[in-house]
């Protein structure tokens, strides 16, 4: 794995913290913030992920019209939660 040096000011409440909370983990404050920040990448990653999801979702709803009802998707999941193994409903306009 190849590493990038970045600098980041932090103010000194927060070093303190960062510090206390390594020496708790027994780990270096480094390693902390880089797991800090891989935690923080990857959540970001799927929040836009299941954005851009309900974008395109509703962009061909807008182009087809293709729909369930509440009552449509509450039923088959109703028949799911019983142990029913049971194909999700047809799309409708």
């Amino acid at each position: 794995m190849v590493f990038t040096v970045v600098a980041i000011e932090l103010d000194s409440d927060t070093s303190k913290r960062i510090n206390h909370l390594a020496q708790a983990r027994h780990c270096t404050p480094d390693w902390l913030m880089q797991e800090a920040i891989r935690q923080y990448v990857e959540r970001e990653e799927k929040r836009e992920a299941f954005l851009q999801d309900g974008i395109r979702a509703w962009n061909e709803y807008k182009a087809t019209g293709l729909h369930l009802t509440m009552e449509e998707v509450d039923a088959w999941l109703a028949k799911l939660e019983e142990g029913q193994d049971v194909e999700p409903p047809e799309c409708h306009v």
